[in-house]
């Protein structure tokens, strides 16, 4: 990856750490022919946005810098992903972005991207690709699942043919594969989003699916480095989904 500072506010900043504040996929291109989010468009570059922190001391100035950095894959590389997103990874209250990283040769990992101690973001945790073209993972979200006061990240090992569920823990600066749940998904071959993610309805959070073929929504949690596995209803669309989510199905 090559990275590079596109642009600079006119304002001065304040002290204090760089933080991400948004994230947005770039260059687009047809280089790997998976097509497995409905077309045959990934992304090259993936552009994040920081600013600075409050300041430690000293007058309060109008505004922080803020910087938009470019992430350039190289051309064996693509982010094949609907969106970045924004999970607090680490734990410390602030985002990092997590993607769907892909080689053309190796397949698809997950990557947590954060700002570095040169302000710059860089790669501080990444799952193993899956070890072939062509084969896909999609994210569930991230949450501290069991309560330890880690933070997990749950992703569909792929989702059209393993289907499996599977948990990591970021703990020591690096993800640790903790758990594995069979016979889940959350995508199918050419819809242009992940169904379900991490919910809590006051009970804990939750990962939201659907199960193996797309009868029902399945809620599972993870306590005590076990997994527990619930059908909560009917799968008819994304509704379903909706509902789950929102907590209007239990």
């Amino acid at each position: 990856m090559r990275l590079c500072a596109l642009a600079l506010a006119m304002w001065p900043a304040v002290a204090g750490a760089q933080t991400i504040t948004s994230a947005e996929f770039v260059e687009p291109t047809t280089r790997y022919d998976h097509g497995i989010l409905g077309d045959a468009v990934e992304w090259g570059g993936l552009e994040i946005t920081t600013n600075g922190g409050a300041a430690d001391s000293g007058p309060i100035l109008r505004g922080s810098r803020k910087t938009t950095w470019l992430i350039d894959l190289p051309d064996d590389q693509v982010f094949e992903d609907v969106e970045p997103r924004l999970w607090d990874v680490t734990g410390d209250g602030f985002p990092e972005v997590v993607v769907i990283h892909t080689h053309l040769e190796y397949g698809a990992r997950l990557l947590v991207m954060g700002v570095g101690d040169r302000q710059a973001p860089v790669e501080i945790a990444q799952t193993p690709y899956i070890g072939r073209t062509h084969r896909w993972l999609a994210p569930i979200g991230a949450a501290d699942l069991d309560g330890d006061g880690a933070v997990e990240i749950a992703y569909i090992d792929r989702p059209h043919l393993a289907k499996t569920l599977r948990i990591w823990r970021f703990v020591d600066g690096a993800l640790t594969h903790v758990h594995d749940v069979p016979g889940l998904t959350n995508h199918r071959i050419g819809e242009d989003n992940i169904a379900g993610g991490i919910r809590d309805c006051g009970q804990g959070p939750e990962m939201i699916t659907a199960n193996a073929n797309w009868t029902r929504i399945m809620a599972t949690t993870f306590v005590d480095g076990r997994a527990q596995t619930r059908d909560i209803g009917v799968h008819e669309s994304r509704a379903s989904f909706d509902a789950a989510m929102a907590c209007d199905a239990s």
